[in-house]
């Protein structure tokens, strides 16, 4: 299985807690936009199998007017993908915008919905409301979106565990095929790391925070949800393949301004999260990417890393016997309740899922 990520670098505004490449103006949207296309041109040779899925994430890719994601679209591997994933905001999605993503092959939509709790989205920059959100879900359905990916965000400024149980509630009555719901992260650089140095932002205690994922938990699991990585949820065959493709360590190739990826060769390349830099390099059809070093050590970090976070966890038979060894001897160490040892696979239980981070600092190779 093979797939391939473009990144679309454009934004309406940033949001306060948001660390990822994106820049407000659209200027250079359609050289972006033709170069992404060239891109893939130079760079499909890096996979020995044909793309699997399709993820077209940013940034805000349902920025881009219906005709240059058709030109995108039609420059891609749109139509032989078993997954077309576009990543919306709630007030970008008209039926115009879905007709257009549908006639363009993309069958899933991942949206940030982060809240349904209008004070908590204002406070982080969020240009939608939860009415938004809402008609959203309703315009994807009747444009014929039949998998739909919605994100929430805990921890938020001024949220509190009933606020959160709401939006739980609410995020469930939509039926999405598909929830991810991640702990807020207060990144240097953004907007909510300079309120916080300036104490007009405290994040949520760690028991406010574990009741948060607690219910959560709770009630996805009561609602018929999956949870098969530690900040995702899915009906009974509705894992995302794109995301579910990066933790089996398959080759992707990363298109666009800051885009990563790694190909059949095994090796990482990064594009640079300039635009000027990545269209000067593209456009004299060079590679805009630069290769990643690493170690046979830090590969196999990152394959305990990803394996840990998913529910199946971690099967020692992938790792070479050295690994097996030491592995082995850091994993009796840690308590049954924060790591299950069964037969060759490691695993976390869900209930410690929150400590995970600190599990798997025990386990990474030296």
């Amino acid at each position: 299985m093979a797939g391939v990520y473009v990144h679309i670098p454009f934004c309406a505004s940033k949001c306060a807690y948001c660390d990822f490449y994106s820049v407000p103006s659209r200027q250079s949207m359609t050289r972006v936009v033709t170069a992404i296309g060239e891109e893939w041109t130079m760079r499909a040779s890096e996979l020995t199998e044909p793309p699997s899925t399709l993820y077209i994430g940013g940034g805000t890719p349902s920025l881009l007017p219906d005709d240059e994601f058709a030109r995108l679209a039609s420059m891609l591997p749109a139509g032989d993908v078993r997954e077309f994933t576009i990543e919306a905001n709630p007030d970008d999605v008209t039926a115009e915008k879905v007709k257009t993503w549908r006639e363009a092959g993309a069958a899933r939509v991942s949206m940030g919905v982060q809240s349904l709790v209008d004070t908590e989205l204002r406070e982080v920059g969020r240009r939608h409301t939860a009415a938004q959100a809402v008609e959203a879900v309703r315009l994807l359905r009747e444009g014929g979106v039949s998998n739909i990916s919605l994100d929430l965000i805990y921890g938020l400024p001024g949220q509190t565990l009933d606020t959160w149980r709401q939006s739980v509630d609410r995020i469930i009555a939509l039926h999405p095929e598909h929830v991810s719901a991640y702990l807020l992260s207060v990144e240097p650089g953004t907007r909510l790391y300079a309120r916080r140095l300036a104490g007009r932002f405290t994040p949520a205690d760690e028991d406010t925070v574990v009741a948060m994922y607690s219910y959560l938990c709770r009630a996805m699991h009561e609602a018929g949800y999956e949870h098969y990585e530690i900040s995702n949820f899915a009906l009974p065959g509705r894992r995302s393949r794109h995301n579910s493709a990066y933790w089996d360590f398959a080759p992707y190739v990363g298109l666009g301004p800051a885009a990563h990826g790694c190909g059949s060769d095994g090796l990482r390349r990064v594009n640079p999260a300039d635009i000027r830099q990545y269209l000067a390099r593209i456009e004299a059809r060079t590679p805009a990417y630069t290769v990643e070093e690493e170690t046979e050590t830090d590969r196999l970090n990152d394959r305990i890393l990803a394996s840990l976070r998913r529910a199946e966890g971690l099967s020692l038979s992938t790792l070479p016997a050295w690994a097996r060894t030491d592995l082995l001897r850091a994993a009796r160490s840690i308590p049954a309740s924060r790591l299950r040892i069964c037969g060759d696979t490691l695993s976390i239980p869900e209930e410690a899922f929150l400590v995970s981070d600190a599990v798997i600092r025990q386990l990474l190779l030296p």
